[in-house]
């Protein structure tokens, strides 16, 4: 075990002493799809101390084209990602310590989470949870490492360190992004440029070294690629990074209580009133209205009226089969009453 590390400890700009930081480090990564699972495992295996790995969704099979941690196993288990990348980071290395939840991000949780992390890295599919972890990342002066995916196009940028634009900055001079994964799809070759990036720019903060914060884009169908310098693009009157910072993404009042997922055509409802209430209880109410009926410790699952339903215990519902959050909002009522 001695050895594990060797060839990390080789390269100069790490050395004994900042694997030694990097096994102090502890890394929370929102997401454990295509970029969380990729960037968990290069954390994992390059000896990081603790990961926290939050991810609100279950296994499907489209995810295994991309998504490195799992298996046909854990598909056919219905397992949360968050449950099952757990499970494989411990087979990898056993001697980190790696804590995950199966939740959503929300306002409620945003802050506590970041809180006491050496850094973030962004590994969701959604602007919203982007500008939520923006605020939660500022406020609690945590460096957030951004990465986007779509099609054979990434996009990198880290957030928090020095005198530089946020997220909630940004936006008011890039050029919105149209294509998602459910419209465009993605390539595996891509997530790998885009976690690679975020994890290096995570060792360079560890070890003390100075990180890239350009914003920068890859295209590796065309070749193109580009970083550009984004500094003037600070707002002074950001209401997320200025001096006189109101964190808007963190109030309630932005709190949104629907999403479609990205690359399914699914609904997620939270449903507050079924928040930590018994799974089992309600599997066994809706028994006789479903099919295909799966009930484990961590959600109930089920078939009912053209839709696969799937209940976690923090009160979160995904209504897979239609992006119409008032036919999901009338699915859930009509299975739950």
């Amino acid at each position: 075990m001695i050895e594990r590390y060797s060839r990390q400890e080789l390269f100069d700009p790490i050395g004994e002493d900042g694997q030694k930081k990097i096994g102090q480090a502890h890394v929370l990564i929102i997401g454990a799809g295509a970029l969380g699972s990729a960037s968990a495992e290069m954390f994992a295996r390059s000896g990081v101390g603790k990961l926290t790995i939050v991810d609100r969704d279950i296994l499907d099979w489209s995810n295994l084209q991309r998504q490195q941690l799992y298996t046909e196993k854990d598909v056919r288990d219905q397992l949360p990602k968050a449950v099952a990348a757990k499970r494989r980071l411990g087979e990898l290395n056993s001697m980190i310590e790696v804590e995950t939840f199966t939740a959503d991000v929300t306002q409620e949780n945003a802050e506590e989470l970041a809180k006491g992390k050496t850094l973030i890295v962004d590994a969701t599919d959604n602007i919203e949870t982007r500008l939520l972890m923006n605020d939660a990342a500022l406020k609690t002066s945590t460096p957030f490492l951004m990465g986007a995916v779509v099609a054979s196009y990434g996009l990198t940028y880290c957030i928090g360190i020095g005198n530089h634009p946020c997220l909630h900055c940004l936006l008011y001079t890039l050029p919105p992004q149209t294509l998602t994964c459910d419209t465009a799809g993605v390539i595996s070759p891509i997530i790998q440029v885009v976690a690679a990036h975020q994890v290096t720019n995570a060792f360079k903060y560890i070890v003390g070294e100075e990180v890239d914060h350009r914003l920068k884009s890859f295209d590796l169908w065309t070749g193109e690629q580009a970083a550009i310098d984004v500094t003037t693009l600070r707002r002074h009157n950001c209401p997320s990074c200025s001096e006189k910072a109101e964190y808007p993404f963190l109030s309630r009042e932005n709190q949104t209580k629907t999403a479609v997922l990205c690359g399914r055509d699914t609904v997620q409802l939270t449903l507050s009133r079924y928040r930590g209430v018994e799974l089992r209880s309600i599997a066994e109410s809706i028994r006789p209205i479903v099919s295909d009926l799966i009930s484990n410790m961590h959600l109930v699952a089920c078939h009912f009226d053209g839709h696969r339903i799937v209940l976690f215990r923090d009160g979160r519902m995904l209504v897979h089969g239609t992006k119409d959050i008032v036919e999901a909002k009338t699915v859930a009522a009509k299975l739950l009453g």
